[in-house]
């Protein structure tokens, strides 16, 4: 599980001194010179900022680990085109046909057609397809059909006159549909389902396959998409190699046995050996086998995430999107903040939930602060700022959980501007001035609280289901909120300080509790069209969370609605109350969870979470029309240039940061495109 921010078959040889000629040609990439200022952001277009992070700690790394760390990106960004197409079936032939014209087109380049055209591709690069990686929309082009086969003309590039057309209609135009009305398999354009196969025929296809252990359930539908045969009957196709995306999970597995010759320890090496075998094989056992062995990775500095991970992407929460990030262990920042994991216990018994809900004993937490070396598919370039896994509650519940931070992300964002919103938004100076002095800590408290202690805490009644099979469409913003509401509660009260973590307590708690309510009610729309609902989990957690504390507290005016020339703000009155409320709905919220209360979290989700306030949205669009700043951010990757001696031995592996979004993208599709334009 994730939280969002406010958010490369040869010899070794030859395959390294392949890599390094590219990039030798490639003369744009450069290292950073230390004695001159980093620059954070590098470019921004439509409603999208591209930012840089650095990796300071490289050269403490010995060459073996930094090995390790490039093996590691290289079968992260082998996989990439997996992403793309489970995005959307017709993604990596439009990628192409844009690619070829923007490389090939001699045309007028001065035209705003052709800017727009630039514009939209580099859209589509971000989002990994043609649908906005946040609000899930298709993305439109701000140049006709016409003008766009005239391009394909004038390049002689081809693609279908049907894919064409679906570019500027209305077909396919959600990725993820979240409204039952509209069938949630029918109404996405995910490709995780044919077309045909409904959402009731999806569920009852799992449901007629009868786990071996109920109490440690496999995650069925996990790595493979539920296809309808010759015959017309349901089956899976299963990702491995082998079978789909095979020629991509190849060069993935390639990587990773490089990665395993050089890991730090057994037990590192180990839980590689697994991770291939569940690529060749495509076993759910072995994935679990797998995750329960990187749970027990604890040492060394080099770690990874890698594989069929978050199931946001699927309507019905079962099938995982491929991503990948490779860390590098900050030990300063993790030593404080591995406090919060070792007090996990503590916390769980001291939450506000039903005492049947609560762990006896909370097991095998770690928590760390790493600095990220490499991401891909669905870590780039939206990234998240912290990770917790493994998602299966069973493998949670008795192995425990890694919980990560990524330091360098969020020293990146905190690096690249944007404080004018806060002064729009902000309803006094004194929230403005909490917000200044004490919100960066208590953001990054958050992103702690919400991994370490929110996803690891409490327990399922025995006999429920997952949640993917109890709530559903639900399961994922519930899951999300409920992580936010543990750290909400935690975040006000002296524990924290007691634990070194923050040397006040109060105003930590004040200045999270404003900024929440702040982004949960107002500003977090100017991320939507107008007219539009809340579609994407964490903003509809964000809003459902913050929409059931302030309607409940109106009696007290917990939270006061202040219309002050004609711009609203909501202004908090009473934070220990608020703490109080906090708790309630965390108490409620971990019952649905528990319970599987379907209904509740249906009730809970579509009444708080997923309707806007039309005025406020206007309003909140208008005084941020002025702000120059883009609403999303996403990250260049760092590009890794191993050097070489004449036996093509590795003798050193060098950062270097590419000169622009469009330079690492095209170089992207020229040497991770593995994957046939039809799977």
């Amino acid at each position: 599980m994730k939280l969002q921010t406010l958010a490369g078959f040869l010899t070794l040889a030859a395959v390294l001194t392949s890599c390094k000629n590219e990039q030798e040609k490639n003369t744009t990439a450069q290292t950073h010179n230390a004695e001159q200022p980093f620059e954070y952001v590098a470019e921004q277009f439509a409603d999208i900022k591209v930012l840089r992070y650095q990796i300071p700690s490289w050269d403490k790394l010995t060459l073996k680990e930094k090995e390790l760390v490039y093996y590691l990106t290289q079968a992260g960004t082998a996989g990439r085109d997996i992403f793309w197409d489970q995005n959307y079936k017709h993604n990596l032939k439009i990628r192409k046909a844009l690619e070829e014209i923007y490389q090939n087109y001699q045309g007028d380049k001065n035209a705003t057609d052709w800017a727009n055209f630039e514009i939209y591709l580099k859209r589509v690069w971000f989002s990994n397809g043609i649908h906005h990686h946040y609000s899930m929309d298709k993305i439109k082009p701000d140049f006709s059909q016409a003008y766009f086969e005239t391009l394909l003309k004038e390049t002689n590039t081809t693609l279908a006159p049907e894919i064409v057309a679906i570019l500027f209609n209305d077909q396919d135009n959600k990725k993820v549909n979240l409204d039952e009305s509209k069938g949630l398999i029918a109404g996405s354009a995910v490709n995780f389902y044919d077309k045909g196969i409904t959402d009731k025929q999806a569920e009852d296809f799992y449901k007629a396959i009868k786990p071996i252990d109920p109490n440690r359930p496999y995650s069925y539908g996990l790595n493979s998409k539920l296809v309808r045969n010759t015959a017309g009957k349901i089956e899976e196709k299963v990702w491995k190699s082998g079978g789909m995306y095979g020629a991509a999970i190849d060069k993935v597995i390639y990587w990773l046995e490089k990665a395993q010759g050089v890991a730090e320890n057994k037990a590192q090496a180990d839980a590689l050996v697994l991770l291939i075998q569940y690529y060749k094989t495509g076993n759910l056992k072995t994935w679990d086998d797998y995750n329960i062995a990187w749970l027990k990775v604890t040492e060394g500095n080099i770690d990874y995430i890698q594989g069929f991970v978050e199931v946001y992407n699927d309507p019905l929460g079962a099938r995982g999107s491929y991503e990948s990030v490779v860390q590098i262990k900050d030990f300063d920042m993790s030593a404080k903040m591995e406090k919060i994991s070792h007090e996990a216990q503590w916390f769980e018994d001291n939450s506000p939930l039903f005492p049947q809900h609560k762990k006896k004993k909370v097991v095998g937490i770690s928590y760390k602060t790493v600095i990220v070396a490499g991401e891909a598919g669905d870590s780039s370039p939206s990234t998240p700022i912290g990770v917790n896994l493994p998602n299966a509650d069973w493998i949670r519940a008795e192995h425990g959980s890694k919980s990560v931070s990524l330091g360098n992300i969020v020293e990146a964002y905190n690096n690249a501007g944007g404080a004018d919103r806060l002064k729009e938004f902000a309803h006094d100076v004194e929230e403005i001035a909490l917000e200044e002095e004490y919100g960066q800590d208590a953001d990054k408290l958050h992103t702690a609280l919400h991994e370490v202690v929110g996803h690891a805490s409490g327990q399922i009644n025995p006999g429920i289901g997952t949640p993917k099979e109890t709530l559903k469409s639900y399961a994922s913003t519930l899951e999300e909120g409920r992580a936010d509401l543990v750290g909400l509660f935690y975040l006000y009260n002296p524990k924290i300080q007691e634990l070194g973590l923050t040397d006040n307590w109060k105003k930590t708690g004040m200045a999270a509790y404003d900024g929440y309510i702040r982004n949960g009610l107002l500003t977090q729309l100017v991320r939507l069209e107008p007219g539009a609902d809340i579609e994407e989990a964490h903003m509809r957690n964000r809003q459902w969370v913050s929409a059931w504390v302030f309607e409940k507290g109106k009696k007290d005016n917990v939270i006061e609605k202040v219309v002050r020339d004609g711009k609203t703000y909501f202004n908090i009155t009473n934070y220990e109350k608020l703490h109080d409320l906090f708790g309630q709905l965390l108490k409620e919220t971990q019952r649905i969870k528990s319970e599987g209360d379907y209904n509740a979290a249906k009730a809970l989700v579509e009444n708080y979470g997923v309707k806007v306030d039309q005025q406020i949205h206007k309003e909140v669009l208008a005084r941020n029309a002025k702000f120059k700043s883009a609403p999303y951010n996403g990250f260049i990757n760092p590009l890794l240039v191993p050097k070489t001696n004449k036996n093509g031995k590795i003798t050193d592996i060098i950062v270097t940061q590419p000169k622009s979004f469009a330079e690492q993208m095209l170089y992207y599709s020229k040497n991770f495109g593995f994957l046939p334009l039809d799977n």
